[in-house]
């Protein structure tokens, strides 16, 4: 064992089971390990480096803007908040934000908006106000975020929850119909379930859900964490139902690969509902974080990495289902958003990226069932063909050695 591995190991808590390689430098959609082997990265951690490693403006900027101010807190204004706000809400129709750090802290940012919206607008008696959101929903670890988990892991021994959530089935609409009743305030919905295999609703399920939702008078918040910002092929997942949500949470991507930058945003009514002292952060919004943030939504448009998503993920989403194995149940997603599927009486999804590892893939499983393909948009032709060599002879490996055992 490395002995990095093995220090982590000591002093880290075990709260990842992180696949046997150190990684200690990476560039574009390339990753290299101690020893010096590179790795093509097909998870670009989680859609949190759509923009590539080490992308060239972006450490630019970084580099320039730590010289010049860093951290003050919202105790002041700055000079790189406004713009930075101004062009997320251009871009995704909004009309206000309120920058954080992490998607987690987003998604608390969104609870608390549309709780109290629903009392000093809506009309919800207090302390009664509900949240719907789907099973097998991944928004979070926070204790609140938990309490709407279906997963048991993720809710075992961190008890007791707070109340106000209700679970429905993801991609029933009538599911959803019927759970709504006065005390609705909002449904938190991810367009597509990423953490929860990378499950995509049916055509035209989150259309009906605004729709739903204009009609009983309920927020629709969409949970783009992971999806937005070109992830499925559009700049935001929703656009491919053109849906307009009343909130939206961003993250990941949003800090360029560089650092930690997300925000919760929304039309005015709902935001309106903050004054000072209600919610705050002392790194959200930082001169940092929104002069990053500013510059890798540029990027996003200025190199239609969107597009470049839609083209390289129907490129490969095509060749992985011509893999003809038992292995595959599946093959799933939007954009370079995808899931393979695993048939788990006859492998596991560990088993899978393990063996790609070997072969200088990096991807990573989700709920042992499915491996998850998630590159960097930069990505290349060429280096699509050479990930989708390796995946095809994994799988062919594995298939010979379980036809001879």
């Amino acid at each position: 064992m490395s002995k990095r591995i093995d220090l982590e190991a000591r002093y880290c808590a075990s709260n990842y089971h992180p696949l046997p390689v150190v990684l200690t430098r990476a560039e574009g959609a390339h990753v290299w390990d101690e020893s010096g082997k590179k790795y093509l990265d097909m998870m670009s951690a989680y859609s949190a480096v759509s923009h590539g490693h080490a992308h060239e403006r972006l450490v630019k900027l970084v580099q320039e803007q730590v010289e010049r101010l860093c951290v003050v807190s919202r105790a002041y204004y700055t000079d790189k908040l406004g713009p930075f706000l101004e062009r997320a809400c251009t871009l995704t129709g909004q009309d206000m934000a309120l920058p954080m750090n992490t998607g987690a802290e987003a998604v608390e940012t969104a609870i608390k908006a549309a709780r109290k919206w629903a009392y000093t607008v809506k009309g919800v008696e207090t302390d009664k106000a509900e949240i719907i959101a789907c099973r097998g929903n991944f928004h979070g670890r926070t204790i609140a975020i938990v309490a709407m988990s279906s997963e048991p892991q993720y809710q075992f021994g961190f008890g007791p929850f707070p109340p106000g959530f209700c679970l429905v089935e993801y991609g029933n609409i009538d599911a959803l119909e019927a759970a709504i009743n006065e005390n609705t305030a909002a449904f938190l919905v991810e367009p597509i379930q990423g953490e929860g295999g990378i499950v995509v609703p049916p055509d035209g399920y989150l259309k009906a859900a605004e729709e739903l939702c204009r009609k009983h008078n309920v927020l629709l918040i969409a949970d783009e964490v992971q999806t937005g910002l070109g992830r499925t092929g559009k700049f935001l997942a929703i656009e491919h139902e053109d849906v307009h949500p009343d909130g939206l949470i961003l993250g990941k991507a949003l800090g360029g690969g560089i650092l930690p930058v997300s925000m919760f945003l929304a039309r005015r009514e709902l935001m309106a509902v903050f004054t000072p002292g209600d919610h705050g952060s002392t790194f959200g919004g930082n001169p940092l974080a929104a002069a990053v943030g500013l510059e890798a939504l540029n990027i996003l448009i200025e190199d239609e990495l969107p597009a470049k998503s839609a083209a390289m993920g129907e490129y490969l989403m095509t060749a992985l289902r011509e893999i003809d194995s038992p292995l595959i149940r599946e093959v799933r997603g939007r954009g370079l958003f995808i899931g393979i599927e695993i048939d788990s009486a006859l492998s596991t999804a560990r088993a899978i990226v393990e063996a790609l590892m070997e072969r200088g893939l990096l991807s990573k499983e989700t709920h042992a069932t499915v491996v998850r393909l998630a590159p960097p948009l930069i990505i290349s032709q060429a280096e699509i063909d050479w990930a989708i060599l390796q995946i095809r002879e994994v799988i062919d490996e594995f298939d010979r050695l379980r036809l001879a055992s």
